[in-house]
C-alpha cells in the first residue's frame, strides 16, 4: 500500500471525512424539516413531487458545500464551519423567498404539491449552494 501512495492513516482520514460528511447531511436534513410545518416524510409517502423537489434540492445545495468545504479544508472543523454558514445561509434563503412570494405561501404550496413551486425551490437551493462555494474556494 505504501508504494501506492496511501497508508493507515490516510484510510483513517477518509473514514473520519466520510462519517462527518454523512452526519453533517443528515443534521441538514433535519434543518429543512424543522422549517417546514408539516411532516416531511409523510408528504414523500404520499408521493408529494414538490416537496420530493424541494427536498432533494436542500440535499444536492448541502452536498455541493460540504464537497467543496471538504476539497479546499485539510480539518473536519473548518468543513463544519462552512456547512454551518452554508446552512445558515440557505434557511435565510427559505425565509427570502417566501418573503419574495407574498401571493403565496411557500410551505403550504409544497403540502398541496405544487411541483413548479418545489422546483423553483430546488434551484434556488442549488444556486446558492453554488455562489456559497464561491466563498468556500
Amino acid at each position: 500500500m505504501a508504494e501506492l501512495g496511501f497508508d493507515w492513516m490516510t484510510f483513517y482520514n477518509i473514514g473520519v471525512s466520510l462519517v462527518a460528511i454523512i452526519v453533517l447531511q443528515i443534521i441538514g436534513m433535519l434543518i429543512f424539516f424543522l422549517k417546514t410545518p408539516f411532516n416531511d416524510m409523510d408528504e414523500l409517502k404520499k408521493g408529494n413531487v414538490a416537496v420530493g423537489l424541494a427536498l432533494g434540492g436542500k440535499f444536492i445545495a448541502t452536498g455541493i458545500i460540504l464537497g467543496i468545504s471538504a476539497y479546499t479544508n485539510t480539518s473536519i472543523w473548518f468543513m463544519a464551519i462552512w456547512f454551518l454558514i452554508g446552512q445558515v445561509c440557505l434557511v435565510i434563503v427559505y425565509w427570502v423567498f417566501g418573503l419574495v412570494t407574498p401571493k403565496f405561501k411557500v410551505a403550504e404550496e409544497l403540502e398541496k404539491g405544487n411541483v413548479a413551486v418545489g422546483l423553483l425551490l430546488c434551484a434556488v437551493f442549488i444556486g446558492t449552494a453554488i455562489s456559497i462555494s464561491s466563498l468556500i474556494i
